[in-house]
């Protein structure tokens, strides 16, 4: 029997609830898309930012330190949301998303934690170099969380104890080319931590892996949202995403040499795009690969950009469109209904804004940010209990039912370390 038979509805439903990205994303019902000392901080960083920083960088440090050993692991992306037994949700509760552990190496790099950042590497490389299904260079979603000590790693499941199978997740063993790139952006952040070219090569093999499956030649250029489904029956994403090929374009840049093409046309695709928002980037095309999109907008497709090396100046008026667009509740949402703050967005935006040279601004957005602390050190994903995104979670769902949850999150920790520390995660170093 195939793994689509063993799938509970309740588990698709559940898929369509995540409190965090994941980094899939869709328009219009079509998938688009105990704290250790900190030395990084610098002593004359601003009171907000410092503090943020110490906070973010010793509950990162802990949750790796928790997981016994000093062998290879991935962190839960939600941090104790869920309780132990048959109550749970399962398709979240152990889940390690690959975009939020791919953070979590750079802000803990950033935090000076290296040996930390390596022990989520050293899974992250294992997952590179070999898949399931035979596979070089692809990685899954989400994987379970916890020590790996499992070869090939495997993607996130779970027993279910009443239909007497295992469970998995369709978007969650799928593989969206964003997670690919932040995923190889981690590793070379490590390459240039530690200079072992190990990390690059894996790096390297993530590339090839997007190159070679999501390359399309159609109106615009760019790359494509990758692959959705379980193994016996994938679905080609077509669409294209403007923070999918904002992150390709650092990952291929960062790379260089055999990848200057690929860089060039993740870089054209973005000025396309530019071009067709006038004054704002569209979150991406339809389907069809051509035509933009414009049924919603987001925020990182605004702000990513402004991060990538050589970003026109133009560019900046972006941020004033997410101002505009998205500025709620103190921060910013994730979409331009306004309807609460992401926290993960607002992090972002204090970055951007410390990209371009706007610190009082930024700080205002740390202080923001220090007050969505949870009590075990995460910051939630949001400020409102529940979050509308506009989005789509799956090429199958009928509504607009990717929505966040104000749930203790990695992915949101990590970029508030990152954008109080000032480090740029598309160079893998700190904004001047």
């Amino acid at each position: 029997m195939s793994l689509r038979a063993h799938v509970q509805q309740s588990a698709k439903r559940l898929a369509r609830k995540l409190s965090g990205r994941g980094r899939g994303i869709a328009v219009a019902g079509v998938l688009l898309l105990g704290a250790s000392a900190v030395t990084a901080v610098p002593a004359a960083a601003a009171p907000a930012a410092s503090d943020l920083a110490q906070k973010t960088c010793g509950v990162l440090t802990s949750r790796v330190d928790e997981v016994a050993g000093r062998g290879p692991l991935f962190l839960r992306s939600y941090d104790n949301a869920f309780a132990p037994g048959p109550t749970s949700e399962p398709a979240l509760s152990t889940a390690a998303f690959t975009y939020d552990n791919a953070l979590a190496i750079m802000a803990l790099t950033a935090c000076g934690r290296q040996s930390q950042a390596l022990r989520i590497g050293e899974a992250l490389l294992d997952a590179v170099s070999l898949d399931r299904a035979g596979y070089k260079g692809r990685l899954r979603n989400t994987y379970r969380a916890g020590a790996q000590r499992q070869r090939p790693i495997p993607p996130n499941g779970w027993w279910d104890a009443v239909g007497n199978h295992w469970g998995e997740d369709p978007y969650q063993v799928g593989t969206a080319t964003g997670n690919v790139a932040w995923a190889g952006l981690a590793l070379l952040t490590l390459a240039e931590a530690t200079g072992q070219d190990r990390f690059r090569d894996g790096a390297a093999e993530l590339a090839r892996w997007v190159v070679d499956n999501a390359r399309d030649p159609r109106g615009p250029g760019g790359f494509t949202g990758g692959v959705q489904g379980f193994d016996d029956a994938p679905q080609p994403l077509t669409w294209k995403s403007t923070e999918h090929n904002t992150d390709l374009a650092a990952l291929f840049g960062w790379l260089g040499g055999d990848f200057a093409a690929p860089a060039r046309e993740a870089r054209g695709f973005l000025d396309a795009m530019w071009q067709a928002g006038n004054g704002h980037f569209p979150i991406g095309t339809t389907p069809d690969g051509v035509t933009a999109s414009i049924a919603t907008s987001g925020l990182d497709a605004q702000l990513w950009p402004l991060l990538l090396p050589g970003a026109p100046a133009g560019w900046r008026e972006a941020l004033a469109y997410a101002e505009r667009a998205h500025g709620a509740d103190g921060g910013f949402d994730f979409n331009d209904d306004r309807d609460g703050m992401w926290v993960e967005g607002t992090a972002q935006a204090a970055l951007a804004y410390r990209a371009v040279g706007r610190p009082t601004d930024a700080e205002r957005l740390f202080g923001e940010l220090l007050k969505e602390i949870s009590p075990g050190g995460y910051l939630y994903a949001t400020r409102p209990q529940v979050l509308t995104t506009g989005l789509a979670i799956g090429p199958d769902s009928k509504t607009d039912d990717f929505l966040y949850y104000r749930r203790p999150h990695l992915g949101a920790t990590a970029w508030a370390s990152l954008a109080s520390l000032g480090w740029n995660p598309f160079t893998g170093k700190k904004i001047p």
